[in-house]
C-alpha cells in the first residue's frame, strides 16, 4: 500500500468587504510572524520546526494574544521550510541576499484552524472567531470528493484582493495498492515524440514540444526587444505580457493527458511502466557539447523529465508499478543480434550492422528498455518466458513492431483510450 497526495485549488465565493477585511488583517499578522521567524531561523541556523517552535512560541503568544495558538505552530512550519530552502540555495551559490525575503504569503492551516462545514463550505478560525466560507465547486473538486479520496487535516489559504476571494488549497489523500505486474509498457521520451510499446505494438505519440518551444522562443524574444528598449530589462509590463503566453500551461496539459493514456493502458492490462533512468537534470548533460543557442534552448525545454514525472504521478494514483532501466545505447543496439545499428543522413530509421533488418530509432529504444526490464534491471520483473520479438519467420520482419503507428497530437489529446486510437488505419506509418 502507498499513500498518494493531491492538491486541489478551490476559490471562495466573493466575500463582503467587512468580512474580507478580517482576512486581510489575519494575513498581515501572519506575515509579520513568519518574517520574524525566518530571520530567527536563518540567524541561528535552524531548519527544524520543533526547535524553532520551542525557541519562539511563548514570545509569539505574548505578541499576538488575539490569534488562535495554532497559528504559531503553522507559522513555525512555514518559516522552517523557507529557511531550509534558503540554506540549500545559499549552498548552491544562487542566493542573492544574506537573508530570505518573504514576498508571497499563504496562510497555513492545521486541523485546529479549519474544519469542513459541508461539501460546499468550510469554517476558518480567525482573530474574530470562526468564519464560514462558501466554496465555488468545480469538476475536479467533485471528482476527488466522489472517487474515494479523503481530505487531509492541513490546508492553505491565499488572498485574491482584486476579486475579494480566498484561494483555498485543499489536500486530498488516498491509499492505493500496487499490484504485481504481468507485463510491461515501455516508454521512450524524445523531443518531439513519445514512443510507447504495448503488447508488441509500438505507437509514436506526436507531442509537438519542439514547435511549441520555438514558437514561444521567438515571441518572447520580440517582447523582450520591444519593451527592453522602452523600459529597460526586467520591467513590470514585460513580465505581464510574458505571463500571458502560457507556454508552461500548454506543455503541462499535454504531459498530463499523455500520462493518463499510458497509465490507463497499463492498468487495464495489469502491466508495469518501464521508464529510462534519467539523471537529476538530463537536459543539462545533453547541452554540454552544443554551441547553438537555439538548439540548447530547445533541448532544455523539451520536457524529458517532465513527461516522466507526470507518468510517475499518474502511476502512483492508479497503483501501477514503475520500473527504471538503464538508457545507455538503447537506440543504437539491435536487441536481436546485439550489434550496432547504423543510421545515415540524419534518418530515424537505421539498419542492424549484422542482420540488416531496419529499425526505427524510437521503437528499438522501447524494445531494449523492455528487454532490460524483463531481465530484472531496475526492479521486480517476470521471467523471459513467453516473450516473442517477431511475428514472422524472419527476425523482426514485416509484421514486427518496428513499423510504428504515428498518432497525431489532435487525436490523442482528446484523451481517447489507446486501443481506440490503434484502430485508425490512417495512423499507420510505413518506413
Amino acid at each position: 500500500m502507498s499513500e498518494v497526495t493531491r492538491t486541489v485549488v478551490v476559490r471562495s465565493t466573493p466575500l463582503p468587504r467587512k468580512l474580507f477585511r478580517v482576512f486581510v488583517e489575519l494575513e498581515g499578522m501572519y506575515r509579520n510572524v513568519v518574517e520574524q521567524l525566518v530571520l530567527c531561523a536563518v540567524r541561528n541556523g535552524i531548519t527544524s520546526f520543533t526547535r524553532l517552535k520551542a525557541l519562539r512560541y511563548r514570545e509569539l503568544r505574548s505578541l499576538h494574544p488575539q490569534l488562535p495558538s495554532h497559528y504559531a505552530y503553522t507559522a513555525c512550519q512555514d518559516a522552517s521550510t523557507r529557511a531550509k530552502s534558503f540554506f540549500k540555495r545559499r549552498k548552491r551559490g544562487s542566493a542573492k541576499r544574506d537573508y530570505p525575503e518573504v514576498k508571497k504569503v499563504s496562510i497555513w492551516l492545521d486541523d485546529h484552524l479549519w474544519r469542513v462545514k459541508s461539501l460546499t463550505s468550510i469554517e476558518i478560525a480567525t482573530h474574530k472567531d470562526w468564519v464560514a466560507i462558501e466554496l465555488e465547486q468545480h469538476k475536479q473538486y467533485w471528482r476527488y470528493i466522489n472517487s474515494g479520496w479523503r481530505l487531509a487535516s492541513e490546508a492553505k489559504v491565499k488572498l485574491d484582493r482584486r476579486g475579494r476571494q480566498l484561494i483555498i488549497y485543499l489536500t486530498f489523500k488516498k491509499s492505493v495498492e500496487v499490484y504485481r505486474p504481468r507485463g510491461f509498457v515501455a516508454v521512450d521520451v524524445n523531443e518531439n515524440h513519445v514512443a510507447v510499446l504495448v503488447d508488441d505494438k509500438a505507437c509514436l505519440f506526436e507531442t509537438g514540444f519542439r514547435d511549441i518551444v520555438l514558437g514561444y522562443y521567438y515571441r518572447r524574444k520580440r517582447v523582450q526587444e520591444k519593451y527592453g528598449k522602452l523600459y529597460g530589462t526586467s520591467c513590470r509590463v514585460e513580465g505581464r505580457v510574458l505571463r500571458r503566453l502560457k507556454e508552461r500551461r500548454k506543455k503541462c496539459d499535454l504531459r498530463w493527458k499523455l500520462a493518463n493514456i499510458i497509465t490507463r493502458a497499463a492498468k487495464e492490462r495489469q502491466y508495469a511502466v518501464v521508464l529510462e533512468r534519467l539523471g537529476k537534470n538530463p537536459a543539462k548533460d545533453m547541452i554540454n557539447r552544443i554551441d547553438d543557442e537555439q538548439l540548447r534552448h530547445r533541448i532544455y525545454q523539451a520536457s524529458f523529465k517532465g513527461v516522466q514525472k507526470a507518468v510517475e504521478e499518474k502511476a502512483k494514483e492508479r497503483g501501477v508499478p514503475v520500473i527504471y532501466a538503464d538508457p545507455r545505447k538503447t537506440s543504437r543496439m539491435c536487441p536481436v543480434h546485439n550489434a550496432k545499428i547504423v543510421y545515415s543522413d540524419g534518418s530515424r530509421v537505421g539498419r542492424c550492422s549484422k542482420g540488416g533488418e531496419p529499425w526505427h530509432r524510437d521503437v528499438v529504444a522501447c524494445y531494449n528498455l523492455l528487454l532490460r526490464a524483463r531481465l530484472g534491471d531496475g526492479g521486480v520483473a517476470p521471467s523471459l518466458g513467453g516473450f516473442t520479438l517477431d511475428g514472422s519467420p524472419v527476425p523482426l520482419g514485416s509484421t514486427a513492431a518496428h513499423d510504428p503507428i504515428l498518432i497525431a497530437r489532435e487525436v490523442w489529446a482528446r484523451r481517447k483510450p489507446l486501443d481506440a486510437m490503434n484502430k485508425h488505419e490512417s495512423l499507420k506509418m510505413t518506413i
